[in-house]
């Protein structure tokens, strides 16, 4: 049966408001540093919210993963590890909670996320083959088209719309799918991948209406379909709350209904289960048995993956509490409540709110400052200078350049504010608010950003940039003018 779990309550006022449905036992202390040290703190990370060190982040946002806040039984859970190299109980912990939530028989541990999808990609992909998807995620792009693969979108008219109230964005357009097959041929197209739910278009849900239509063609082709579960649990509690089929089915109904489409699952533990490391798992030994010796190579033995065995322990736990629709509908209530309140005071973002965070049009919100000169990566550090908070940009930074050194341009331009699970308060959610309000309010005074320092490969995590005018310095006088100098 389904769980009430709903972690938004409805108060005397009529307003609807996310309740933390947890109490808090240990805490970490927080700094919100003054504004002219946040202004050097960015400066010296070259506008790249990924240098910031800690220390100088009072809300950090930049992601949810590994950065889950970790439940006192997953905590409890890491006394029991055994940290056998071959042959853990702990491995055989988490197996078995893969196997009763996602209904996989074969499971193999992999350190993170990534590495799984370097693990699927040179068992699976050979030169030449073309991926279809319905968004790719950078890794997952990088890692395919390392070897040798081509990535197709193949979106709904609906995925790229800022402002909409279609609740399934994520979906992947079946008859793109088809026309796709038919153009390359069913021999150069090792699986079709989905992706619960799409990072990089605001964290998206897809249905299980979809995934069927999907499943149909892919079957019919003889093609298999690989999820990417790493935020299964926010699609999945999307799923209950607007796939009317679902309505009363349990999180883990869902769950297993949705692996159960697919023939390969992995998935990154540092956003699904709250903990470092990752797998792969599949109902078919032939598939396994691609994927096993590779697991040695680059991960570790077969029994740890090269992951920590507390980790583990840890892992098999949140695995569970996935189930949960407590523990799964924390952030996206509060993604909600945030998404809502910008949208009624005509801030440009993301709707109907998805999981992950809340994601920002940073072209609706700074329309002055051209693509090329990277509104997000500018508004993520505008945010920053302004409040301390650190987002992630996901636009242009994130993208590649072409064969002649010219930006690719991003489909969407957005400011990524990660809601890790049970980890910021509703306080902290609302001075969030009202500083982003403030910034929009001000949103003339920020200008673009240049490259100084450029990586080749995933450019957005080492990258450094800077300002192209000294808008920084401008938008810092105002602030104190209204604020005055101390936050």
């Amino acid at each position: 049966m389904k769980q009430n779990g709903s972690s938004t309550i409805k108060f005397f006022s009529g307003e609807q408001i996310p309740v933390e449905l947890h109490k808090v036992r240990i805490v970490q202390k927080l700094f919100l540093k003054p504004i002219d040290e946040r202004l050097a703190a960015i400066n010296k990370g070259g506008f790249n919210t990924f240098l910031l060190n800690t220390k100088d982040v009072f809300l950090d946002m930049l992601t949810d993963s590994g950065t889950n806040a970790m439940s006192d039984n997953q905590l409890a859970s890491m006394m029991q590890a055994d940290d056998a190299y071959a042959g853990s109980q702990s491995f055989y912990r988490m197996e078995k909670a893969i196997q009763d939530v996602f209904g996989k028989e074969f499971v193999l541990p992999v350190h993170q996320g990534r590495a799984a999808e370097n693990i699927i990609s040179k068992a699976f992909i050979k030169e030449g083959d073309v991926i279809p998807m319905n968004y790719h995620f950078t890794t997952t792009k990088a890692h395919m088209e390392m070897n040798g693969g081509k990535i197709f979108e193949i979106y709904t008219d609906e995925a790229l719309k800022i402002k909409s109230s279609h609740p399934f964005k994520g979906n992947l357009d079946v008859k793109k799918l088809v026309a796709l097959i038919k153009e390359y041929g069913k021999e150069h197209i090792p699986f079709i991948r989905l992706e619960a739910s799409t990072n990089l278009i605001g964290g998206q849900p897809f249905s299980i209406q979809n995934m069927r239509e999907v499943k149909k063609v892919a079957d019919e082709y003889g093609i298999l379909i690989l999820l990417d579960a790493s935020l299964i649990g926010e699609n999945a509690y999307f799923i209950s709350q607007r796939e009317e089929e679902f309505k009363n089915t349990s999180i883990l109904d869902i769950l297993r209904t949705m692996c159960g489409l697919c023939d390969l699952v992995y998935f990154s533990s540092r956003k699904v289960s709250s903990t470092r490391g990752g797998g792969i798992c599949t109902n078919s030994r032939e598939l396994y048995l691609k994927m096993r010796d590779l697991v040695p190579l680059f991960e570790g033995f077969l029994t740890y993956g090269g992951m920590s065995v507390r980790e583990i322990e840890a892992m098999a736990v949140g695995l569970y509490e996935t189930t949960d629709e407590t523990v799964i509908s924390q952030s996206p209530s509060f993604i909600k409540y945030i998404v809502d309140n910008l949208d009624k005071n005509g801030i440009p973002v993301i709707t109907p709110a998805g999981g992950l965070g809340c994601h920002i049009d940073a072209m609706g919100f700074l329309p002055h400052v051209k693509q090329e000169e990277y509104p997000a990566g500018a508004l993520a550090a505008a945010l920053y200078i302004i409040s301390g908070c650190r987002g992630m940009e996901r636009g242009t930074i994130s993208s590649v350049r072409d064969k002649d050194g010219k930006d690719i341009l991003a489909d969407m331009e957005l400011l990524r504010l990660a809601f890790p699970r049970r980890v910021f308060t509703l306080s902290q959610t609302l001075f969030l608010i009202d500083r982003i309000k403030w910034l929009y309010q001000n949103r003339d005074l920020v200008g673009g950003l240049t490259f100084v320092e450029e990586p080749a490969v995933l450019r957005f995590f080492m990258g450094r940039l800077k300002p192209v005018s000294n808008w920084t310095e401008i938008l810092v006088k105002k602030f104190k003018e209204d604020f005055g100098d101390s936050l």
